[in-house]
């Protein structure tokens, strides 16, 4: 059994110090440009480059985040990102957005590409249509419980599972809280922490409703390297790097060991919790228990004491990579040192002829002291012959340059393991698309539709709906889809029946908002439509999204419409128009902060926030999305002068939705009377 990797964050160059010394096997890393948490240090491109050479002479793996959503006008500083990262020798690059792999496919064809957790993938069907898309690793959704994420290692692709550090209530790409509320877009890596403000459920008072303590498996690594996971992850690129030390050094200490000492758990505690750690998801123990907050106990557990023995323990080089060496000097020759790690050979040759001693000869026992000198570096001298004519001398100084010659030489081979093709890319500016017309859709939480919507070009109903009501939808004039669910949690087998019976009772359109969904759906012979769940917001998307065999896609939530008329390809996009837009799509229902069950909750839940908003819960059974406090609404003659080909209303908490005779009535709802809200359309994103 291969040992699982551990994989460290690092935010800036002293993190990476830190974790390599406490004996990582990889690191990530963020370009400047483009990373997931923007607000921690990241890497210019020569930083970068020092940070990869740094790590590979350790034998230390380097994985870039490019993990962002992109925009269009982006592009061309995109490719310099990644043909940076290519010629920095990096071994892979994490991507959330498939125009991104797309682009990275043509400037490096070579470089390995990891999926990053921002994709959502949380189920085998999603694994397996990334592994099929030339993946090398899949960055599992951390809501992933321990079956599930064995059913997904049986895939023939490398699966990464995070390990330790803090959990997002969210599954991570789809959150619009941060982005909705203050134009700080979590999927730009600018989350604003929304979610750990104060929110209440119901008319319960105080309470932290989205805030979850941090997640810890480390107790867990050896179960998870029987399962076939390849690399342990650790959360953390915005913390300090005695976090860092401290959590590698914990799951080394599992790993190898099979147990964490009691100083090595206190260390983890102390530099970061928020009232503890929990494994809730990994164990299917969701629920109250997995809640929690950042405390002054917290806080003042991660003393200066703590955090400067951590500090002293990272302060000398790791000297782990053993050398064999063997010494020449004969009077009236240079003298020859030759090291090898195993791989490596150099040679290093001195200035000067070894000359008679005058005094004192030179002695094997000085040779060898002066030579084994590899302090400051990764090498440590396990085996050095050394061959000396009898009575010659050389200068210490020579041995010292010798040394360091050497050392510099293999430091220069052992940075280098890839020379990746990089190709020069133009990024030409598309040609918009312009639609013919532009037709209305719906997606509705029931099968009870009013006479209005026969007028709808699709109307998406859920997947798992009774199949006599399809077909009397079928029978009464309705151009019906399913909509399969964001959440697909442990639902696949599910997923895959109801599909079934829905092309059955002549159901052929599907809505999809990940990759798993398109992949079973696509199984099954329906006709694809890509969902805001994707997040498609650039040219290149789209181009996948057609390559993959879409229809059409409604557009990623924050894109403006600005850049929407931009955007080129020829696949078919639209955009939702109307809604109460979920911020969030949570496995941990926010109702069980306060510990309520769903026979309790009757799915009639909702948050307030300090402000007195109410923001409401919607429940499938698996998983709950938060949505807006208020709906969108986008006016009939304002979106028709967008470069759409449909426009999507999307209802959730409607009462109305059967009643509605005449489509028309939608404008004259009364609650759009009050207040709404325009989303993210003209004031985009950070």
């Amino acid at each position: 059994m291969e040992k699982i990797e551990i994989l460290a964050p690092a935010g800036g160059f002293d993190s990476v110090l830190a974790a390599v010394r406490s004996g990582a096997d990889a690191v990530y890393l963020g370009e400047k440009r483009f990373s997931a948490r923007a607000s921690a240090k990241n890497f210019s491109d020569e930083e970068l480059r020092q940070a990869t050479a740094y790590c590979h002479i350790h034998g230390v793996k380097v994985y870039v985040t490019l993990n962002t959503i992109v925009f269009d006008e982006e592009f061309s500083s995109l490719a310099d990102a990644i043909k940076a990262a290519a010629r920095a020798d990096v071994d892979a690059l994490i991507v959330q957005n498939m125009g991104v792999a797309r682009l990275a496919k043509q400037i490096a064809p070579d470089l390995p590409l990891h999926a990053s957790t921002q994709m959502s993938v949380h189920t085998a069907a999603g694994v397996r249509a990334l592994c099929e898309m030339g993946f090398r690793r899949v960055v599992l959704a951390r809501e992933m419980t321990r079956a599930e994420i064995k059913k997904a290692a049986q895939i023939p692709v490398e699966m990464e599972v995070f390990v330790h550090g803090a959990l997002c209530m969210c599954v991570s790409g789809q959150c619009y809280f941060s982005a909705m509320l203050g134009s700080r877009s979590g999927n730009r890596g600018a989350c604003a922490q929304t979610c750990r403000l104060p929110f209440s459920v119901n008319r319960q008072k105080g309470g932290h409703a989205l805030s979850l303590k941090d997640n810890s498996l480390i107790g867990h690594l050896n179960e998870l390297q029987a399962l076939g996971v390849a690399s342990a992850k650790i959360e953390g690129r915005m913390k300090r790097p005695e976090y860092v030390a401290a959590a590698v050094r914990a799951c080394v200490e599992q790993r190898d060991l099979g147990c964490i000492s009691d100083r090595t758990a206190e260390e983890l505690r102390g530099v970061f919790s928020r009232t503890g750690f929990t494994d809730g998801y990994y164990t299917d123990r969701r629920g109250r228990g997995m809640f929690g907050t950042r405390t002054r106990d917290d806080v003042v557990s991660a003393d200066e004491k703590l955090l400067a023995g951590i500090r002293q323990r990272c302060k000398d080089e790791r000297q782990h990579v053993p050398l064999t060496g063997s010494f020449f000097a004969a009077i009236g020759e240079r003298a020859v040192l030759r090291l090898s790690d195993g791989v490596h050979t150099v040679e290093a040759i001195s200035d000067c002829a070894a000359q008679p001693a005058e005094r004192t000869p030179l002695s094997e026992e000085k040779c060898r002291a002066q030579l084994a000198k590899t302090g400051g570096t990764a090498y440590r001298m396990e085996t050095l012959s050394v061959h000396l004519d009898e009575g010659v001398s050389l200068p210490l100084s020579a041995l010292n340059s010798l040394r360091r010659d050497s050392l510099s030489r293999l430091d220069n081979l052992r940075a280098v393991w890839h020379r990746y093709t990089v190709n020069d890319i133009d990024i030409a500016p598309p040609q918009p698309y312009r639609p013919e017309k532009q037709s209305l859709r719906v997606s509705v939480p029931k099968t009870k539709l009013g006479a209005g919507f026969r007028a709808c070009e699709r109307v998406f109903v859920p997947l798992f709906s009774d199949v006599r009501e399809w077909e009397r939808l079928r029978r009464e004039g309705f151009s019906i889809g399913v909509e399969i669910p964001r959440g697909m949690f442990g639902r696949e087998e599910q997923i895959d029946r109801q599909l079934a019976r829905a092309k059955e009772a002549g159901v052929t359109h599907a809505l999809c908002h990940n990759i798993g969904a398109l992949y079973q759906a696509k199984q099954h012979g329906f006709t694809l439509h890509g969902g805001f769940g994707l997040n498609l917001c650039n040219t290149y998307d789209l181009l996948w999204a057609e390559e993959y065999g879409m229809t059409d896609v409604e557009l990623s939530l924050e894109l403006t419409f600005a850049r929407v008329n931009r955007l080129g390809g020829k696949i078919g996009r639209g955009v939702i128009s109307y809604g109460y837009l979920p911020l969030m799509l949570c496995r941990n229902c926010p109702a069980k902060s306060v510990g309520l069950d769903c026979k309790s909750c009757k799915n009639k839940s909702f948050m307030t926030d300090r402000q007195g908003k109410r923001f409401f819960l919607r429940c499938d059974g698996n998983c709950t999305e938060v949505l807006n406090c208020v709906p969108l609404y986008i006016a009939e003659e304002e979106i028709s002068k967008v470069s759409t080909s449909f426009r999507m209303w999307r209802f959730s908490v409607e009462n109305h939705v059967e009643n509605v005779e005449n489509i028309r009535e939608i404008h004259d709802f009364s609650m759009l009377k009050e207040k709404f809200t325009r989303g993210l359309t003209q004031r985009g994103v950070e």
